[in-house]
């Protein structure tokens, strides 16, 4: 039986928001340039309560100029119109140093992976609200991931931000424990997005990922 070719007075479908979106790589002083831009943008993603708009941007701001001097920091924007998204982030060290003051002991598996140099820290991700509803964090977070090859991503995530926890775990992302960067702090989630195959040796997907990871 033939199909029947749609009528050309047929509305076409309405393209994809993100259809219009372009991502873009940039170097730590790219990022740097843009950092009034990013600080906006993060006033505009976040939950601030009235008034404290202006110490959180600040402090956004301050944390950036950290985090864009560390070793293997990269940046993915998302630009329309006009800056939609960012996310961030760096090579975790091979001497396990980001693993220190995570409580209990670290699971042999990431240690592995850590020496191996195939895990990737995601530091900030910011969307437009405008974009929320569009999948734009999941998929600057799956580019930036995939072009440095990582087997592993991993992130820090407040206890009280519970929303932003769930929608992680809603993308395939798992808690694996809490880290206390310095003594009397509050702990935070450590959450992990494994890009390994699911195997019988490895069922949690904690492994090097053929597909991903880049010669030794």
């Amino acid at each position: 039986m033939n199909t029947p070719s749609p009528s050309p007075d047929s509305p076409a479908p309405d393209p994809s928001p993100l259809d219009t979106v372009r991502l873009r790589r940039l170097n730590r002083w790219q990022a740097e340039g843009l950092r009034e831009d990013l600080a906006d943008l993060y006033v505009e993603s976040s939950d601030a309560e009235a008034g404290e708009e202006f110490n959180d941007r600040q402090k956004f701001l301050v944390r950036l100029a950290d985090e864009v001097k560390l070793p293997g920091f990269d940046m993915l924007v998302a630009e329309a119109a006009a800056l939609a998204g960012c996310v961030c982030g760096f090579s975790v060290p091979r001497d396990g140093s980001w693993w220190e003051g995570f409580e209990g002991p670290l699971p042999q598996n990431l240690e592995q992976l850590t020496a191996s140099g195939h895990v990737f820290a995601i530091l900030e991700t910011l969307v437009h609200p405008h974009q929320h509803a569009h999948g734009l964090a999941r998929l600057m977070q799956e580019r930036l991931l995939a072009d440095h090859q990582a087997s592993l991503g991993v992130t820090l995530v407040d206890e009280a931000a519970r929303g932003v926890g769930r929608t992680l775990e809603g993308w395939g992302w798992r808690e694996i424990g809490r880290i206390r960067r310095e003594p009397g702090s509050t702990a935070v989630r450590v959450l992990v997005l494994p890009l390994g195959e699911r195997t019988e040796d490895h069922p949690d997907g904690l492994a090097h990922n053929d597909r991903t990871q880049r010669p030794e």
